[in-house]
């Protein structure tokens, strides 16, 4: 399958022949504070980060206010044990009229911002902001209804794949290429939060490539940078990481979420893991023709007169490697010198008597 070589997201492109595309991923980080969310905004620029990513969508639009059976989170592994999803969605969601300051502001420090609708109401809402793309998480990638929705758009769609088996997802592609979306990125995600390395499964990342023909990258929930740079020596070309001031802070999300110098590591390693890729190459590179010289060869290593016989004695394989080389040491002991020989000179065939 072709895979759509690059993806363009309010000007700029994504895709293998450019360095990944970094989301700072704010979710409920701003703990309830448009004043922190705006600090969010300039720590994450100031780390290099390409984009800064909202949800939108409130409690209601996300569940009902019921703290019972299974609205309640009962789960003892869960960071959000002993509440309801309601009251979850209550702290954790942007208010609605806090997104057009926070997209101003990242215009101003020069970055892209874009959200996660869960409705098809915030969809409407966001289109109101011309929001230059769209992200569908894991747990709204069966959500047909709302990937025809934004797929409907023409905008590029960035879809997370968390839990989705390959005939969902399979089901969720078409339906997106059927309504519109032409620009589809994929991200590898595991919806556990934090995610551990050894259930990440990064190896799906050019599989999923292959399957659907389109960029493909990675939402990472583990902690610290690892497993996002060794996304891009698979071909992730989009790497989406959540995102806080200082985790000491607290907050819905802080527990998994990089702090703005481990952001700015994220961008300087995935971007140093991608100019390492280039291209399968044999032999020297060109900056490394200087190197050659430094190979090993084979050098007269005692003071020789003409006719004396070569030995171990008196030729040896050393640096550099201006000489012969070392293969043909069989070649050259019991040959006797052509010439006079001091010791240093680089042995070449005119040096054996009988080569010329």
């Amino acid at each position: 399958m072709i895979v759509n070589q690059n993806v363009v997201i309010a000007g700029r492109a994504v895709g293998k022949d450019f360095p990944p595309f970094i989301i700072a991923e704010m979710s409920g980080n701003h703990n309830r504070s448009l004043d922190r969310a705006l600090e969010l905004v300039d720590a994450a620029a100031a780390s290099g980060a390409h984009a800064l990513k909202l949800q939108t969508y409130t409690a209601d639009t996300m569940t009902l206010d019921l703290d019972e059976g299974e609205f309640h989170i009962s789960d003892p592994q869960s960071l959000w044990k002993d509440t309801s999803l309601y009251q979850l969605y209550q702290v954790a969601h942007t208010p609605w009229e806090w997104h057009e300051p926070i997209f101003d502001r990242c215009r101003e420090k020069g970055m892209i911002c874009f959200s996660t609708p869960f409705d098809g109401t915030a969809v409407d809402f966001l289109e109101d902001l011309d929001v230059p793309c769209y992200k569908i998480a894991s747990f709204e990638n069966t959500d047909l209804p709302l990937i025809r929705k934004v797929a409907a758009t023409g905008r590029p769609m960035i879809l997370s794949t968390g839990m989705a088996s390959v005939a969902e997802l399979d089901e969720t592609v078409r339906a997106a290429r059927q309504w519109g979306c032409k620009d589809l990125i994929l991200l590898k995600c595991t919806s556990t939060y934090p995610a551990s390395p050894e259930h990440t499964n990064i190896l799906t990342i050019p599989h999923l490539r292959e399957l659907f023909g389109c960029q493909v990258g990675l939402s990472d929930h583990t902690l610290g940078v690892g497993v996002s740079v060794a996304s891009v020596a698979l071909g992730a070309t989009v790497i989406e990481k959540h995102f806080t001031l200082r985790r000491a802070d607290g907050g819905v999300d802080a527990a998994f979420s990089l702090e703005p110098d481990e952001m700015r590591n994220l961008v300087e390693e995935t971007e140093r893991a991608w100019q390492a890729l280039g291209t399968v190459n044999y032999g020297p590179t060109m900056q490394e023709m200087k190197s050659l010289v430094f190979r090993r060869s084979l050098y007269v290593v005692r003071d020789m007169k003409a006719g004396d016989v070569f030995s171990p004695d008196n030729v040896r394989s050393i640096r550099p490697g201006n000489g012969l080389a070392p293969k043909f040491i069989d070649v050259v002991i019991g040959r006797s010198a052509a010439v006079d020989l001091k010791r240093g000179t680089a042995l070449q065939w005119a040096h054996l008597a009988g080569c010329w």
